[in-house]
């Protein structure tokens, strides 16, 4: 008989390394936003130790992250244009894979950052256009 281990929120790097694995997996096989990764010539190897670093920067307050999302985003709409579809289908996934294995308060502040993260590329991308 299976096991039933509750869910937990995030509460250290091995969470959000199992959260963004689990999301670029489902969004490398999405046909919204997997195209938008193939023609961005994306590495999951080299992407994911950056993402985890970035959200634990944002979620534990963990200084690990040197970058620039914004301009990685704004390079990547020169190769394929960035829609609001792209987005909405990366904040659903990302929503889909967090609220499967994690619940709490980390969890509602992912999916607020997200969100909040989503919004500006969109607004900055649509005024270099």
């Amino acid at each position: 008989m299976p096991t039933f281990i509750p869910m937990k929120d995030i509460e250290k790097k091995e969470d959000l390394e199992l959260l963004v694995n689990a999301f670029y997996t489902k969004a490398l096989e999405d046909e919204v936003i997997g195209p938008v990764f193939k023609a961005a010539n994306f590495s999951l190897m080299q992407h994911i130790p950056v993402m985890v670093s970035f959200w634990e920067t944002i979620l534990f307050d963990v200084h690990t992250y040197n970058g620039n999302p914004m301009l990685k985003h704004i390079q990547i709409n020169q190769l394929i244009p960035l829609k609001p579809e792209h987005f909405q289908c990366w904040l659903a996934l990302w929503e889909e894979v967090l609220k499967t294995h994690f619940t709490g308060a980390r969890v509602e502040e992912a999916l607020k950052r997200a969100a909040s993260i989503a919004q500006m590329m969109q607004i900055k991308i649509s005024r270099r256009l």
